[in-house]
């Protein structure tokens, strides 16, 4: 998929035969981390849910660079796609090595989907912090530890979303009450 600059984008991973991700808070934090690290460079994040066997991020692309001259892709297209790699296999090699594991911890590449309009948007990113209600892990989206909806309702000051970004476009109120209305289908099947 070709990455844009300015662009929203859905990514997401999952993990093989939905083995555990994250067996400790300590993992979730790590995995954080690692994000930040690797990707803040490249994304302005809108908004992520960490869960047991799988994650989610609404991301949109900061600044693009000239084309690789090995790549039919930008630079910065190029760079994304191979650090997402990199923060994948770095965190499955610490997780392994934590666990006493071997192998590949993810299902297959990332997924990475273009978020085309407003409205969409907005709901994509209600539905990834619903991920843990509908997941029975818990009973209000604002119960989750590991997703930026506790940042959008200021219950938390966290730094990683840019919150900004949607609040510009509907209000915490408007928000608040999207998330606590079930979204059953959306499009985003692994």
């Amino acid at each position: 998929m070709k990455l844009c600059q300015n662009q929203y984008y859905h990514f997401y991973s999952r993990t093989n035969n939905e083995e555990l991700l994250f067996r400790s808070n300590e993992n979730y934090i790590y995995f954080l981390k690692k994000y930040r690290y690797y990707l803040d460079n490249f994304f302005d994040t809108i908004g992520y849910c960490l869960m047991p066997a799988h994650f989610h991020f609404l991301v949109r692309i900061k600044e693009k660079t000239p084309t690789h001259p090995m790549t039919s892709q930008s630079s910065d297209e190029f760079l994304i796609s191979n650090t997402i790699a990199i923060l994948l296999r770095s965190y499955t090699r610490a997780f392994n090595k934590m666990y006493d594991r071997h192998g590949s911890l993810f299902q297959a590449r990332y997924k990475a989907k273009l978020i085309d309009n407003d409205k969409y948007l907005i709901t994509l990113l209600t539905y990834i912090h619903q991920n843990p209600v509908r997941a029975g892990l818990t009973t209000k989206a604002e119960e989750w530890l590991f997703s930026s909806y506790q940042d959008y309702i200021d219950l938390r000051k966290g730094s990683l979303p840019q919150k900004e970004l949607i609040l510009s476009m509907i209000s915490r109120k408007d928000l608040f009450e999207l998330t606590n209305n079930k979204i059953n289908n959306i499009d985003t099947k692994f």
